[in-house]
């Protein structure tokens, strides 16, 4: 079956994903509870991936994506036909680890959320998981850091500095553009402060997606081993590995439902 999106059958509704390595981990449960959260088939437009940044290019392990303010995202968001969309915005911390100020990455993400608001009547922020980063010690900052991010230099009381004002940051973009705030519970994460843990994805998407239709509470989503893995094998529209320059057509996949996925 083709994934043109020119050919009239696209789905209904449609969700844009905006995010790091919480979405890519949990690219599946995502997809699952974004449909029972917001119905489906949906289009989904995403722009992901392990270490990803919103206002720089990134590398993480010989693989490079664009910022997301300057994926392809923007265009086919734009080109496709209109239709009832919701939005996440979700990672915003990474850019911290890369040496960025609290500042510069409130100017990235209200781009974002300008953007957005011209296609999308409910967007959703996730606030950064101050309480689990609060209970970082210098050696596990240090761990994460060498692990995650190796080039960076930063320092623990400069990270936890960036991020209470980037925290406060959030809250003002969020009321300013009408988006719904989600507080991450302290209990989704363990030694790694900003990943959700696998056991707590299904309990923690369905809460974080939870304002795209607040006054129906939705199922959690389920685990599929063959949705994960057709998940998996999604390649975004442009990338670098170990420097060289590859492009895949987008949607890159429909799913059972008839919903449609697309990487940026």
């Amino acid at each position: 079956m083709t994934n043109d999106p020119s050919e009239g059958n696209l789905p209904q509704r449609r969700v844009v994903l905006l995010g790091a390595s919480n979405i890519a981990r949990g690219l599946s449960i995502v997809v699952d509870s974004a449909r029972n959260a917001w119905g489906g088939p949906l289009d989904i437009i995403a722009a992901t991936g392990h270490g990803r940044s919103y206002g720089m290019s990134s590398r993480v392990f010989g693989r490079t994506l664009p910022g997301i303010l300057q994926s392809g995202l923007w265009e086919a968001v734009a080109v496709r036909s209109p239709m009832p969309t919701a939005a996440l915005l979700t990672d915003i911390g990474n850019d911290i680890l890369y040496g960025a100020s609290a500042e510069q990455i409130t100017r990235w993400v209200e781009r974002c959320l300008i953007q957005l608001t011209q296609h999308s009547q409910r967007i959703i922020i996730t606030q950064l998981p101050l309480a689990s980063i609060e209970q970082l010690c210098e050696f596990r900052f240090l761990a994460m850091r060498t692990i995650l991010f190796p080039k960076s230099r930063l320092t623990l009381n400069h990270a936890l500095a960036t991020a209470r004002e980037l925290s406060i940051n959030l809250t003002e973009l969020a009321r300013r553009h009408h988006a719904q705030l989600v507080e991450p519970a302290a209990q989704w994460y363990g030694i790694d402060p900003i990943h959700i843990r696998r056991t707590h994805q299904p309990e923690a998407w369905k809460q974080i997606l939870q304002p795209w239709n607040p006054h129906q509470d939705a199922e959690h989503a389920r685990h599929s081993w063959v949705r994960w893995v057709s998940l998996r094998r999604i390649r975004p529209q442009t990338r670098h590995m170990f420097g060289r320059e590859q492009h895949h057509e987008q949607p890159a996949r429909r799913l059972p439902d008839g919903s449609l996925v697309s990487l940026y």
